[in-house]
């Protein structure tokens, strides 16, 4: 795990939200300043001759204990209330994509606290994995692939207590110039999937009320852009998906303990994303496929639900993208057209040999 101050990415956007949620709204900072300015004399003069840091003080603290009071139920309401404990060293965690890329890297991070991983993916792993990884090549757009495959897990491994739909594709082309299997394969992969997936391994986890479903979406399911179209709308159903199953546990399988993380994820340095252009690097870096990783793995040995969004400065402008004026959105939407213009991404034919960018995609790791 990375414990450095700025991240992997170096001095960023992010390293400035950082800076100002540990110190200007941090409730644990600003009350002890405003304690010593009420309780000593040294601090009573300060206040006295400086007015105005001290009210601003107060309105520091205010949004401080308002963020921190929201994050707090957030968090509660999302876990519903009730708390669950995971023994890690009887959970399994299946990934979908974990052949290599974000997928493969959360793969290699498990095994590090003695964690059974089984890897679905069509290519072979492309990283040397221990004793607890287990490896089953699947096409999980197919539901009778998987559900032999499904079997095969249950009897060998053991049931899954942890499902992370990771798998992703994407094609790079505009509207007219995707054919009908580019855009079937899509979201067969992006989104279809997950229902196969959920619907194989999830009933296990309602019947004992304990366990885990990730959704990697992408911050793609808030803005869409040339050449991005299919993707886009793939990851928005698939984002869409994790919202109907996490208000479904609830009020139709009542298991409330099965726990739900969603992931939206930026622009990520991976081989499907090659050719991709970043107009924004520092607002909106290229993360590295293992600051992805290392969120994901961090919140599900949290084992509790919530939401990854990465880069962070995402979290206050995308998700409220359709809620601005449509001058604003159609020319957010205009001036990305260069992102995907150079595009490059790896693709790989059904027998998962690399053959450049023509022939049959099949699954790729995101």
């Amino acid at each position: 795990m990375h414990n450095g101050f700025l991240p992997r990415e170096g001095f960023k956007g992010d390293t400035v939200l950082k800076i100002i949620r540990n110190t200007a709204l941090n409730p644990k900072l600003i009350l002890p300043l405003l304690l010593l300015a009420k309780c000593t004399k040294k601090g009573e003069n300060w206040a006295i001759l400086h007015p105005k840091a001290y009210s601003r003080l107060k309105t520091l603290l205010v949004f401080g204990l308002i963020k921190w009071i929201n994050n707090y139920f957030s968090r509660r309401v999302l876990n519903n209330w009730v708390d669950d404990k995971y023994d890690w060293s009887k959970e399994i965690v299946l990934i979908t994509g974990g052949a290599g890329g974000i997928g493969g890297h959360v793969v290699q991070l498990l095994p590090e606290k003695g964690i059974k991983v089984v890897v679905l993916d069509i290519q072979p792993l492309t990283y040397p994995a221990g004793p607890t990884v287990h490896y089953f090549k699947c096409d999980i757009t197919s539901p009778n692939a998987l559900s032999h495959i499904a079997d095969q897990i249950r009897l060998t491994v053991g049931p899954p207590t942890i499902l992370i739909n990771n798998a992703g594709v994407v094609q790079g082309r505009t509207i007219l110039d995707a054919s009908e299997h580019d855009i079937r394969f899509t979201f067969g992969v992006n989104t279809f999937a997950h229902y196969w997936t959920v619907k194989e391994f999830l009933p296990n986890l309602i019947q004992t009320n304990h366990g885990m479903v990730v959704t990697i979406a992408s911050v793609a399911a808030w803005v869409t852009v040339p050449n991005m179209v299919d993707y886009a709308a793939s990851k928005a159903a698939a984002h869409a998906f994790h919202d109907g199953l996490t208000a479904e546990l609830s009020t139709r399988y009542h298991a409330p303990r099965v726990r739900r993380v969603v992931v939206n994820q930026g622009y990520t340095t991976t081989q499907l994303f090659q050719g991709y252009h970043n107009d924004s690097p520092f607002l909106m870096p290229a993360l590295k496929a293992e600051t992805v990783a290392e969120a994901i793995v961090i919140q599900v040995l949290n084992g509790e639900s919530g939401q990854v969004i990465l880069p962070e400065f995402a979290k206050y402008t995308l998700p409220l993208l359709a809620g601005m004026p449509h001058w604003y959105q159609n020319r957010l939407r205009a001036k990305n057209q260069s992102i995907m213009r150079d595009f490059r991404g790896r693709k790989v034919e059904e027998g998962g040999e690399e053959r450049g960018e023509v022939g049959r995609t099949v699954l790729v790791g995101k």
